[in-house]
């Protein structure tokens, strides 16, 4: 089997400051996310894997051509598949999470994988945080020091940024995705609006989304604009009468056409229209139940590249 991801876009290592670089798999949409490497002196700190074997261990191969030494540690944002099914791939390394991500990763098990059966997972074993965390923590590599600080319910209960302060780069895990649409059914659009005014706070130089190409503060600023189009638009369905499924049959993407992953806006409103109706950020909503009626939506499962 190759080690090398299937595809037209192939991964992108990306250096945005000293000793820091970012794994981009282009376009970003569903199962394609980001990573980072971290790599100073003996030390090597990787920030999420990928989704699948194969990725993960171009990863893998990426990181080796920073450094010969392997990742002494894994930093997971989230508890989401694409983000932590590669951790298997590298043994050697100790896992950091939120206690969140931790309890939600074991939970999840390999449910992604049902979700696109035709996608060539590979050997994956399910591989949850061992050092875990409430509100922030601090990791050195060598002299790097990496803030990992708790901003969720955003994207997932456990979403976790990892902030550089020294070199001005910051790790926004799915909080923050750059020409993809943000996803929230399982967070909140209030945390989310809040996790993204904390970030712009730090006023980090370099954005590394979860998804989609690299850039500075405009990232949290896009993400922002789609969040508070969309809770706009849940108060008027809310006020209308409309349900979901009917209010995104009839608005579309709207300004944010040119966003992939654009059916992602029916789940988006449920969330919307939970916290309109007085929900706590990050309540249990049916997931399986609102994916399903998004592809019913989209007309057919959306596309996974990984």
């Amino acid at each position: 089997m190759s080690n090398e991801p299937s595809g037209v876009h192939p991964p992108q290592l990306q250096q945005v400051a000293d000793d820091v670089f970012a794994y981009v798999q282009a376009p970003g949409g569903w199962c394609l996310n980001n990573a980072g490497i971290i790599a100073d002196a003996d030390r090597v700190t990787l920030v999420d894997t990928a989704a699948t074997e194969n990725r993960a261990r171009a990863l893998r191969k990426a990181a080796a051509t920073v450094t010969p030494e392997p990742p002494h540690a894994i930093v997971n944002t989230h508890f989401h598949g694409d983000h932590t099914f590669g951790n298997c791939v590298f043994p050697e390394a100790i896992v950091i999470g939120h206690e969140d991500t931790r309890t939600q990763t074991a939970e999840a098990g390999l449910h992604l994988t049902g979700l696109w059966p035709d996608v060539e997972w590979g050997d994956i074993t399910v591989t949850p945080p061992t050092v875990t965390f409430h509100d922030r923590l601090t990791v050195h590599t060598g002299a790097v020091r990496m803030e990992l600080v708790h901003l969720g319910p955003g994207h997932s209960p456990g979403d976790t940024v990892v902030w550089l302060p020294d070199r001005s780069v910051l790790f926004t895990g799915d909080l923050a995705m750059s020409g993809v649409t943000p996803f929230v059914p399982m967070g909140s659009v209030t945390a989310s609006l809040q996790a993204l005014e904390t970030m712009r706070e730090w006023e980090p130089r370099t954005v590394v989304p979860g998804h989609g190409p690299v850039g500075g503060p405009e990232i949290l600023d896009a993400t922002e604009r789609y969040l508070l189009w969309l809770r706009g638009l849940a108060r008027e369905g809310v006020a209308g009468g409309l349900t979901p499924r009917e209010l995104a049959d009839t608005a579309g993407p709207g300004p944010f056409g040119e966003l992939i992953d654009s059916e992602r806006l029916l789940p988006n409103l449920a969330r919307a229209y939970a916290e309109e109706r007085g929900a706590a950020p990050g309540e249990p909503l049916d997931i399986g139940a609102l994916f399903a009626e998004m592809v019913d939506h989209h007309g057919g499962l959306p596309a996974c590249h990984a």
